[in-house]
């Protein structure tokens, strides 16, 4: 009943599942598929975004703010990482051609987000001042 080989499979089993769950969640972000892209939220989901100061409740709620932007949004991930209930999303969010460098922390309850917290940093040109010190990476 308790075998140890099974209990340490099950994490890695959800963590395939809660990696296919979130991309499937960015294609339906970068396609604007809204119903699909909110499906893995839990109804009473909470989600923060810092800089501009706003908390939404409930997955009705994020959906319908983030439907009712009418930029032309899309979506590019950089990188997903992550296990267990925590997983972070780096990707760009371009907005009517103007990218925005953007970081996704969703805490998981379950198979579903109960918290979401998005930053989102403009670009910025790099200082000559460390010309020599660095490498240049593609945007």
């Amino acid at each position: 009943m308790n075998d140890p080989q099974k209990i340490e499979q099950a994490p890695d089993e959800r963590d395939r599942e809660i990696r296919a769950a979130l991309d499937q969640h960015w294609a339906a972000s970068d396609a604007n598929d809204f119903e699909t892209e909110h499906f893995i939220y839990h109804e009473d989901a909470v989600l923060d975004y810092p800089q501009s100061g706003e908390r939404t409740r409930g997955r009705r709620n994020i959906q319908a703010q983030r439907s009712s932007q009418p930029n032309k949004k899309r979506f590019s991930v950089r990188r997903i990482i992550g296990g267990g209930s925590l997983w972070v999303t780096e990707f760009v969010l371009t907005y009517d051609g103007k990218p925005s460098y953007t970081v996704s922390i969703m805490e998981f309850r379950g198979d579903k987000v109960a918290r979401e917290t998005q930053y989102f940093a403009d670009p910025f040109p790099a200082p000559a001042s460390r010309a020599n010190l660095v490498e240049r990476m593609d945007s």
